[in-house]
This record gives C-alpha cells, sequence and structure tokens, in this order.
C-alpha cells in the first residue's frame, strides 16, 4: 500500500556511552518525520545486549556508536549483514575520519561523523526508516514476521 504511514519505527541506539544514547534521542526525537511515525528506542549499553535485541527481531533501524568499548559499533554491523536474515538497517557513529576503510568494512548502511550533528542524523535516519518501509511493503512481510538466526556471541 504505497504511502501507507508506518506507526512505530523502533530504533536502537547502541553506545558504552550515556551521554551519546541521550544526543541520538535527543537529536531524532520521538517524530522525526510524519511519514514514519513515531520512534520509539531501545538502548544498549553493552556489544551482548545489542546482539540480543537485533536476534530477537522487531529492530527497524540501529545507530551504533564505532567508538564504543568493548565491542565496537563496526564489529556489530558486520556480524548483522552477516548473521541475520533480514538485519535492520544500521547507522555507524565515528569520531576519526581515518575510520572510513573500516566503516565500509562493516557494510553500514550509513556512516556519519561524531560529534553528531542533529540535522545530520535526522535526515539519514528517516531516509534508511523510509526505505526499510518501502521494503517492507514491496515484500510485504513485516520485519517482525522475518526469522531470525541467532548471533555468535563471541
Amino acid at each position: 500500500m504505497p504511502g501507507r504511514v508506518r506507526w512505530v519505527s523502533t530504533v536502537l541506539v547502541y553506545s558504552d556511552d550515556a551521554s551519546v544514547r541521550e544526543q541520538v534521542r535527543l537529536a531524532l526525537g520521538r517524530t522525526p518525520s510524519a511519514d514514519i511515525g513515531r520512534v520509539e528506542y531501545v538502548e544498549c549499553a553493552d556489544g551482548p545486549a545489542v546482539a540480543a535485541t537485533v536476534d530477537a527481531g522487531g529492530i527497524d533501524l540501529a545507530i551504533l556508536d564505532g567508538e564504543a568499548w568493548p565491542t565496537g559499533g563496526m564489529g556489530l554491523a558486520r556480524q548483522f549483514k552477516d548473521e541475520v536474515e533480514d538485519p535492520p538497517a544500521t547507522l555507524l557513529l565515528i569520531a576519526r575520519r581515518d575510520d572510513q576503510w573500516l566503516a565500509k568494512w562493516s557494510r553500514a548502511d550509513a556512516v556519519l561523523p561524531l560529534p553528531i550533528d542533529p540535522f545530520a542524523l535526522t535526515t539519514t535516519a528517516v531516509d534508511l526508516l523510509r526505505a526499510r518501509a518501502t521494503r517492507e511493503q514491496t515484500t510485504g512481510q513485516a520485519v517482525e514476521d522475518t526469522p531470525h538466526f541467532g548471533l555468535r556471541h563471541s
């Protein structure tokens, strides 16, 4: 159904730094664009929690801190692309321009620099959520209906 409004988009925000998670939430807000509807957040502060949350399904967009420690967002983005049948869209936040090659290796759908630029974050996140909603409409299968395979938590 073209033009259908997605009433709720679920966004996972991962960083070991609570202030980064807060900056993402504040920049994106609850309703960044009328056509994607409301955003609900799932926050994770460590890699195993991110893996378990993505494995459970229902995440539309994962915003991952590439600087998080000990599990970085780059490795998680790559793991999702390799091991999850229908991975969420991924937006990677990186602090160093020299890490662009690693961001490319991660196969993240988008990459933005830290510190967070609220306009760039919102524009990029909305574009990724729209693309995911369009894909769901095209395939007729909601993300929640997609079987997810267990991630290796090594």
